[in-house]
């Protein structure tokens, strides 16, 4: 059984919402495309022809030369497939539907919610 993640606070997977790695130094392209391929919001993906392709990205082959990704646009048109070897950024632009909706924070609703329940029953008995 492994043990309950410690609560502090804060979630201990933080979301990406937001996140430029090219702020961070040089780009490492398959670390981001994983980081892009779990990731629950819409991305923007940088070519090296110096484009931006706003979508969601749902699919990648990152073994052997030619390694790629899918996605679909903002327009939901696609699928798209576009190589690694064209991708020199990937940002976390768009909104992150499961932002909050951590274990921590689940957590805390609950112990809210009981204790919201709770606090009429004994306002009643005084």
């Amino acid at each position: 059984m492994s043990p309950e993640p410690e609560s502090q606070g804060e979630d201990p997977s933080p979301s990406l919402e937001g996140w430029d790695p090219a702020n961070d130094g040089p780009v490492d392209v398959p670390d981001v495309v994983e980081k892009a391929f779990a990731y629950r919001g819409n991305v923007s993906i940088d070519t090296t022809g110096g484009r931006a392709l706003v979508g969601y990205l749902f699919n990648r082959n990152a073994s052997g030369s030619r390694a790629f990704v899918q996605y679909l646009d903002d327009k939901g048109d696609g699928p798209f497939t576009l190589p690694y070897a064209s991708i020199a950024n990937i940002r976390f632009t768009g909104n992150d539907p499961a932002k909050g909706n951590s274990y921590v924070d689940y957590q805390r609703r609950k112990a809210q919610n009981l204790s919201a329940l709770d606090a009429p029953a004994e306002a009643s008995h005084e």
